[in-house]
């Protein structure tokens, strides 16, 4: 019910889009998010927008670089990455939330799609 997509490689100070192509029941009056898992270490929030869209929130340490965004009419959900690090290296998901809100908390988030990793090299 959620595929993710846009992964890749890319240099340092690159960018890539990432994509959550949705169902509509899925996407409709639910808040969604982006989460990220490098190696080694615990999932992290990224990215929520509300149900209609003219809410975000980011994680601190990809504020003003990303963008999170999305499209009711293609049920998709974006996530634009900018000046990208090889910290920011891992497996992101797109979550729907329980919550109508953007939420940064895992737990409102009760469907995922799988992941599509990002790989920047230095």
């Amino acid at each position: 019910q959620l595929q993710a997509s846009g992964g890749g490689l890319v240099q340092a100070g690159g960018s890539l889009t990432l994509s959550c192509a949705a169902s509509r029941r899925l996407f409709t009056n639910n808040g969604m998010g982006w989460f990220r898992q490098a190696p080694g270490k615990e999932r992290e929030f990224v990215a929520g927008i509300n149900w209609r869209g003219g809410e975000t929130t980011y994680a601190d340490s990809v504020k003003g670089r990303f963008t999170v965004s999305r499209e009711y009419d293609k049920n998709t959900m974006y996530l634009q990455m900018n000046s990208l690090k090889p910290e920011d290296t891992a497996v992101y998901r797109c979550a729907a939330s329980r919550r109508a809100w953007a939420s940064r908390t895992v737990a409102d988030y009760n469907y995922w799609g799988q992941g599509t990793l990002v790989t920047v090299s230095s």
